[in-house]
């Protein structure tokens, strides 16, 4: 069944590119909903913006959405992950800003407090996205790619040459609380090279070595280190997620990420969307209802430090 936030949960920190306060309250919302963001710090017009693959809009470095009256939020990625991974299919998120709080830089603390506070079933059946034959897209070394599947799987690789990350790859079915097991502490990474260029040309104001893991060839300047030896990758995964909930309705398939990231994974649900026999939508049953990924997550299945 469809799920919903037992009542409002409120964060604040800083927007990752502006450095400025960022406040969110996440609301639940009515069966069929689905997600979506609305801007408090607007008054004017349409300030609802929909969390779907169609209001993506070309960003670096993070996803962003923009509605038809030009409103945006950027940097959703990781709730997103996060409402996903729990299971939660119908909320509106209310941001009095342009930018989603960069927290810690992971889904952790998102998902700890959707945990703590609960969900309530709405009596109304999932419906899901099936994937019926394979779609990829690609550009040069970047591929990105759908395969069919009884239930999400991810797949994803990585090749940096800093030798703190290397050659990294992952693959998990994202069954039975994986999501909140495996990936969802994992925060976003960069190397210092590019912090120094980002910071020169106005973003990553709000980033610290708190609220990413940065790394300059060998080194990892953040204090404590990786949270897990390929946190790399796995954050990787942990936004693929995000970004696949983006598709409005949970996808029963496998991805495959080679060097892909936010912009290739919105590429290929464009692609999927654009050919209507590479996918169907399905009545989840209890059988299929069991196998998504926020079925029977529990706090115990946090991390340790989060729980």
């Amino acid at each position: 069944m469809q799920t919903t936030l037992k009542a409002p949960i409120r964060f604040s920190g800083v927007g990752l590119h502006s450095g400025k306060p960022a406040n969110m309250v996440v609301r639940p919302a009515d069966a069929n909903h689905g997600v979506s963001f609305r801007r408090t710090d607007i008054n004017i017009g349409n300030t609802v913006i929909p969390a779907r693959w169609d209001a993506v809009t070309p960003s670096q470095l993070c996803t962003l959405l923009r509605n038809d009256a030009g409103v945006e939020v950027s940097t959703v990625e990781h709730i997103m992950a996060a409402l996903a991974g729990c299971g939660v299919h119908n909320a509106l998120i209310e941001v009095d800003g342009p930018e989603v709080p960069i927290l810690d830089g992971s889904s952790a603390l998102f998902v700890q407090a959707i945990l703590r506070e609960g969900l309530i079933q709405q009596g109304i059946p999932v419906m899901a996205i099936e994937i019926l034959q394979p779609v990829e897209v690609a550009d040069g070394l970047s591929v990105a790619r759908l395969e069919p599947s009884e239930n999400l799987e991810i797949e994803f690789g990585i090749d940096f040459a800093d030798a703190a990350i290397g050659q990294q790859r992952k693959r998990l079915d994202m069954a039975n609380g994986s999501f909140v097991r495996e990936l969802c502490d994992s925060r976003t990474f960069c190397r210092q090279s590019d912090v120094d260029a980002m910071r020169a040309n106005g973003l990553a104001l709000g980033g610290t070595l708190e609220n990413a893991v940065v790394v300059d060839g060998e080194k990892i300047l953040s204090p404590g280190g990786f949270r897990h030896e390929d946190e790399a990758v796995r954050h990787k995964m942990l936004d693929a997620v995000g970004d696949l909930a983006l598709a409005g309705a949970p996808i029963l398939g496998r991805y495959v990420g080679e060097r892909s990231g936010h912009a290739m994974t919105n590429k290929l649900l464009r692609a999927l969307f654009a050919n209507p026999a590479a996918y169907r939508i399905v009545t989840c049953d209890s059988e299929i209802s069991r196998k998504l990924p926020g079925s029977g997550v529990r706090a115990a299945d946090l991390p340790a430090w989060a729980a």
